[in-house]
């Protein structure tokens, strides 16, 4: 089967947020425990990851009222950025989490797109609450970051 890269739908949204209450450390620290993060995020039943959080490894996530969904991850940069996807029947979501100091503060911007031909099914089932639900998500982030 041909497919032409016309076939193939992206769709990306992008939220950032500036704060001066946590330190790219300690989101980092938050989000490379993933074993914790059904203590901070209330739309996770559980997650778990096996060894380092590292380009490569994978993590299980179980959304609540969800199956558990593979996420690999495919570049990380301690304290600096980590990128993972998930894939669907002929689509793939991917998620940009991106920390920079700045003057203003700490920049934390989540990037999400997905990729494929049936890519209209996933943002409207995965993908669009997701991104719907982003903003409350970082406060909840730097809330628990705090702690660490």
């Amino acid at each position: 089967m041909y497919i032409s890269k016309k076939q193939i739908i992206m769709w990306t949204r992008t939220y950032t947020m500036v704060t001066n209450e946590v330190t790219k450390e300690q989101i980092w620290k938050l989000f490379a425990d993933v074993n914790n993060w059904h203590n901070w995020d209330t739309a996770i039943e559980s997650a778990k990851i096996e060894g380092p959080f590292e380009a490569g490894n994978h993590f299980m996530l179980r959304p609540k009222g969800g199956p558990d969904v593979k996420i690999k991850l495919l570049e990380t940069i301690e304290n600096e950025m980590y990128v993972d996807v998930t894939e669907f029947p002929l689509a793939k979501m991917y998620d940009k989490h991106l920390f920079e100091d700045t003057p203003e503060g700490l920049r934390i911007t989540n990037t999400i797109w997905v990729k494929g031909i049936l890519s209209f099914i996933w943002v409207k089932l995965v993908a669009q609450k997701i991104v719907n639900d982003t903003p409350a998500d970082m406060l909840k982030q730097i809330k628990a970051a705090k702690n660490l």
